[in-house]
């Protein structure tokens, strides 16, 4: 009787699914060649067998010595450790912390790249496969969603490098492929903006509430974020986080402090984002007629009304969602017909694109928005940016005004 496999030894044989035909090489044989390794015992004293297949003897000799390098490596990944189960770990316990929306995103983003390669084993993933991937990502997808994509699928397989379920992260020897031109980012002309502006006061009524009937809710609410979003240059996160202990319409300035947004734990997107903004005078009115009606409804609601503070609430002061939000912008887009492909974010990119076109420098306006570093506002908003640099111009004027 042979004596039992030690640990690393290997084995190797032919499993049959029909009887044998050829007992010595197998050649006419079906089935498959299988090779095994047993790699020591688990908790339970029962033998732990890595086992590999293969349609010949020597294909199964060439992944058993992979095995062997993967396990002196340290890796113990399953045999049929997939990408996608890779893509679905880092997701499912990579992201502690992050909020659900971020989660969502990353899932959305990974999942063309999953399509085609999400079958294929992590430790036979090549950097080719991954490159196809990403090309196949970019004749549909625009370039910043395969940039995402790919960072995606670069933070997925370093989760499970760091798990020891893959010696190698090949998804960071690729460069990452210009996708489709996504759609641009649009501002406001000011005449659009004005128009945009008057419509909100008339908007329609719509019925939130039997007991609201007399008062325009819509109009109010809408015009008033609008006004906030287009003359302060909120972030619409940071809109629909506002409460109004952080509004103060009787200081002077009147000034509204840009503390919070709608992200995990309510953090803001930087901590340049933090900051306190005199508001204009239109901002100040339309804010005074938003509280009043809330007061209004607060009555109205009686023992329904949940106290979150926000400026920005439902007739039951619930938070807004951000649907609602684009779902009423459109509706005033179409009243003052400037088309109903704009959406609430574009009111900040109106704002800054006002602002360059009056002389404010780069500087400042960075600074009014929350951006990080001018770079960030160069870089997002260049279409909207159309800064003319008069200084030059202003002092040769001064120097040869008698000339």
């Amino acid at each position: 009787m042979s004596a039992r496999r030690g640990w690393g030894e290997d084995g190797i044989f032919f499993e049959h699914t029909v009887p044998c035909r050829d007992g010595e090489r197998h050649r006419h044989c079906q089935g498959r060649w299988r090779g095994v390794v047993s790699i020591g015992f688990g908790s339970d004293g029962r033998r732990i067998r890595r086992k590999v297949s293969g349609k010949s003897r020597a294909v199964v000799q060439d992944r058993l010595k992979k095995l062997h390098d993967d396990l002196e490596s340290g890796v113990r990944a399953r045999p049929n450790y997939t990408v996608r189960h890779a893509a679905e770990d880092w997701l499912n316990e990579g992201l502690v912390g992050r909020s659900a929306k971020t989660i969502k995103k990353n899932q959305n983003m990974i999942e063309p790249i999953l399509k085609v390669i999400g079958a294929r084993k992590l430790r036979e993933l090549s950097a080719a496969d991954v490159r196809q991937a990403l090309s196949k990502m970019a004749a549909e997808y625009s370039s910043a969603a395969v940039t995402m994509g790919h960072l995606a699928l670069k933070r997925a397989i370093r989760y499970a490098e760091a798990n020891d379920l893959v010696s190698r992260n090949v998804a960071t020897l690729v460069d990452t492929p210009k996708g489709q031109e996504g759609r641009p980012s649009k501002s406001l002309t000011v005449e659009q903006a004005v128009a945009v502006l008057a419509a909100a006061k008339t908007l329609p009524e719509m019925q939130l509430h039997p007991g609201l009937k007399d008062v325009r809710r819509p109009a109010v609410l809408m015009y008033a974020y609008i006004v906030l979003s287009l003359l302060a240059g909120l972030r619409t996160e940071e809109a629909r986080a506002l409460c109004w202990q952080h509004v103060n319409l009787d200081g002077v300035p009147p000034h509204v402090a840009v503390w919070r947004s709608v992200r995990l734990h309510g953090e803001t997107k930087t901590e340049r984002s933090r900051r306190t903004l005199a508001l204009p005078r239109l901002a100040v009115d339309a804010l005074r007629t938003l509280r009043e009606t809330q007061e209004e409804e607060r009555l109205l609601a009686g023992e329904r009304w949940q106290d979150t503070g926000l400026v920005f609430a439902t007739h039951l002061g619930a938070p807004l969602d951000a649907a609602n939000i684009r779902k009423m912008f459109k509706r005033v887009c179409r009243l003052a017909e400037v088309g109903d492909s704009w959406t609430p974010r574009e009111l900040r990119t109106s704002f800054v694109s006002l602002m360059s076109h009056h002389g404010v420098s780069i500087e400042e306006i960075a600074r009014l928005v929350g951006h990080s570093s001018t770079r960030t506002t160069e870089v997002v908003y260049r279409r909207e940016l159309r800064p003319v640099i008069r200084t030059g111009a202003e002092i040769m004027d001064e120097i040869f005004a008698r000339g």
